[in-house]
């Protein structure tokens, strides 16, 4: 392309962009703002995002507790200032304490949040926030904000080649996700669930006691990629009193509906669930897809449902593990999983004997650093075809290598039946009689000590108090 035409290209693209800022009109505020995306492409994008979030994350399974999370968030749908969105409300299967909304009206609480949560007007405020987020279209502003700068960048050199990064919008969805809002977008939001939640017949003062049990709350990610919801919606002093002056004395009147809640999630999974995989004394094991592998000595572990991920803590190696079912021949479908990385050059290919398996090891160039060495291993175990892709550094092969190999041929079918029957905790329910202590009442029920503080957060109660006659406590079992 010549010069002349690249400058023609700049000038027509700021010119649609004028177009876009001129017409944008914020739905929330009713103000013009900056806005390079329709509602159609938001919609797009919130679709995209939601596929990637299924695939990594989960849904939990529970079709009863999806049902019940989208039925109170589908009666605040018609108060809302885009009523005429579809909205898409469902539970990830993560004990991390979250809730965040993908673009074009997707929204997610885990099954973490959940526990927390102590009545369905909390959940209600929860999802009312996170409405507010889509309907004043916060992160689709963000989103706008960021390309403006990348499109001052271009003109400062007329044309950059990283503009191609751009138009790659399909995972921008998911890096927008646990990005931090500004303080102004989470008073906003705010102040959106509390009318939305009010609107549709819920006590908003129940927000209230949701950041209450939050500050009391040390939530530990561990190797879960989720961040926490204090990580993406910080708290503040400020924003907590903007919520109580929003509260007026006549929302007593509202639904609160505790108990109906704690039915909903009476024998939810409770903690991390070892049927999708945990691991154990250097061993990943798999109850469900009846696996088990060595991991390499001190290397982190991530495990989601689309791909289990063990890596050097420098982040020098990694051996990635995934899964499908398939039918189709190994040596075809090995050759269909190197196409994945380009140019690469076979250096060899060797088979393993514990199951029928393919081996085939790869230089693969990057374009501004040292080459990968990339080692691909396609086993076929039952009507599955697992793969581990083992990465490093082509320079450091001799030293990961003897590591990944090692891993992949510690692969074997998992037999044992302490590791195969490994079961999850539960939430429990349980009717004190207003004479003992929640501390008293989790010994007698035999609870881990380790948990004791942690449910004395989600029953908003002192390990001291005596919870009252009738008042459904949340234990684990």
């Amino acid at each position: 392309m010549r010069r002349s035409n690249r400058v023609f290209w700049v000038i027509a693209t700021l010119l649609a962009i004028m177009a876009a800022i001129a017409c944008a009109v914020n739905p929330v505020s009713g103000k013009k703002e900056l806005m390079f995306f329709s509602e159609k492409a938001e919609i797009a994008m919130g679709q995209d995002t939601d596929r990637q979030i299924k695939q990594q994350f989960g849904i939990y399974q529970d079709k009863d507790l999806n049902a019940y999370v989208n039925s109170v968030g589908q009666k605040m749908v018609p108060y809302s200032h885009r009523p005429k969105l579809q909205y898409h409300f469902a539970v990830l299967d993560t004990p991390v304490v979250n809730a965040f909304a993908a673009p074009g009206g997707y929204i997610y609480v885990t099954r973490g949040i959940m526990a927390l949560m102590g009545s369905e007007a909390e959940l209600a405020a929860v999802l009312g926030h996170e409405m507010g987020h889509v309907t004043a279209r916060h992160s689709m502003k963000r989103l706008s904000g960021q390309m403006l700068a990348t499109i001052g960048l271009v003109l400062g050199s007329v044309l950059s080649k990283d503009i191609a990064k751009v138009a790659g919008l399909a995972s921008v969805g998911m890096q927008l996700l646990f990005l931090k809002f500004s303080r102004s977008d989470e008073y906003q939001a705010d102040s959106l669930g509390v009318r939305y939640a009010r609107q549709a017949e819920y006590s908003p003062a129940e927000m209230l006691r949701f950041f209450t049990a939050l500050e009391n709350m040390s939530v530990e990610t561990g190797g879960h990629k989720i961040p926490s919801f204090l990580s993406t919606h910080p708290m503040t002093s400020d924003r907590i009193a903007k919520v109580k002056a929003m509260v007026s004395s006549r929302d007593v009147r509202l639904a609160v509906k505790k108990e109906p809640y704690l039915r909903k999630v009476d024998g939810m999974v409770y903690g991390d669930n070892p049927r999708q995989g945990f691991a154990d004394n250097g061993v990943f094991y798999h109850p469900l897809m009846t696996f088990k592998f060595t991991i390499p000595s001190g290397w982190a572990l991530n495990n989601t449902p689309m791909q289990v991920i063990v890596g050097d803590k420098e982040g020098k190696a990694a051996l990635i593990l995934q899964a499908e079912t398939s039918t189709q021949n190994l040596d075809q479908y090995l050759q269909a999983k190197a196409k994945e990385f380009g140019q690469a050059e076979l250096m060899k290919s060797d088979p393993v004997n514990r199951f029928i398996s393919r081996h085939a090891f790869f230089r693969v160039p990057q374009e501004q650093s040292d080459p990968l060495a990339v080692r691909l291993t396609c086993i076929r175990k039952d009507s599955m075809i697992y793969t581990f892709t083992g990465l490093c550094a082509y320079g450091s092969a001799d030293i990961y290598q003897p590591l990944l190999d090692q891993a992949i041929h510690s692969f074997q079918r998992l037999n044992d039946p302490r590791y195969l029957n490994r079961r999850p905790q539960h939430l429990s329910l349980l009717r004190p009689d207003g004479r003992q202590t929640l501390q008293n009442l989790m010994n007698n029920a035999g609870v881990d000590r380790k948990l004791w503080k942690q449910l004395a957060v989600f029953n908003a109660l002192g390990l001291q108090a005596v919870p009252e006659s009738g008042q459904l406590i949340k234990l684990v079992k």
